[in-house]
């Protein structure tokens, strides 16, 4: 039980790093980094990843944000018990962000690096929509002109360890701010519609949670808007 405490500790650590590099490389470059010497305790860790966020967002020109800790049983708790945690508007403002992998691109496609072709996406759905990768296919078919065939498009969830490798957050902690790699974003349409126009997503671990303004989230992220959901 110890040696898996101090693995997860070691994981944990990790990230932050990782996060930290993303943050100073967004900070001006007469800021004073954080010394990575330092040493980290558990709750030093959890601060940090706020801290860290706070300022990615900060600086890149977001305002109208707020983290929340929730409790280690959160997701066994119903909609509206979250929604009650959050203060959120309504369930409907509750929101998550999944990491698809493209199964069927071409071999020279491998990475994020073109964002109208990538082979991975986040995209980011209510907790109360049903995903529908099939219209995520039609979309990027036609981003793409139609040069590309329909068939070397299909979205489907990536494997856990590759989302973690990816955005450098576990599962129910993966955010769209601060992530490992440069994945393309893409927004569910239904969520830019909500009123008012403030949602919650993770927020990097998971016990911490994001509430954003739609308008500055889209401003900073530019995420592709599309009609990816049904009830």
């Amino acid at each position: 039980m110890e040696a898996a405490l101090a693995e997860l500790e070691r994981v944990q650590l990790q990230i932050l790093r990782r996060i930290s590099k993303l943050e100073l490389s967004h900070l001006p470059q007469n800021a004073e980094p954080i010394p990575s010497s330092s040493p980290l305790t558990n709750s030093d860790a959890s601060s940090d990843v706020e801290a860290c966020l706070s300022n990615i967002l900060r600086s890149n020109g977001v305002n109208d944000f707020i983290f929340k800790r929730v409790a280690s049983d959160y997701y066994d708790w119903p909609l509206e018990s979250r929604r009650d945690v959050l203060g959120a508007a309504s369930i409907h403002h509750l929101c998550k962000s999944i990491v698809l992998v493209n199964t069927q691109a071409p071999s020279n496609v491998i990475d994020c690096s073109d964002r109208n072709n990538s082979k991975y996406y986040v995209v980011v759905v209510q907790y109360t929509a049903r995903f529908n990768a099939e219209t995520v296919k039609n979309f990027l078919y036609t981003l793409n002109n139609g040069k590309i065939s329909k068939k070397k498009f299909n979205l489907r969830l990536a494997p856990e360890e590759t989302s973690i490798k990816l955005t450098g957050y576990e599962h129910n902690a993966v955010t769209c701010i601060g992530m490992q790699t440069d994945i393309p974003v893409i927004l569910d349409e239904a969520i830019v519609k909500l009123v008012p126009d403030f949602f919650w997503l993770g927020g990097g671990e998971v016990d911490l949670k994001l509430g954003i303004r739609t308008s500055e989230f889209i401003n900073f992220v530019k995420p592709f808007i599309v009609s990816c959901s049904g009830t």
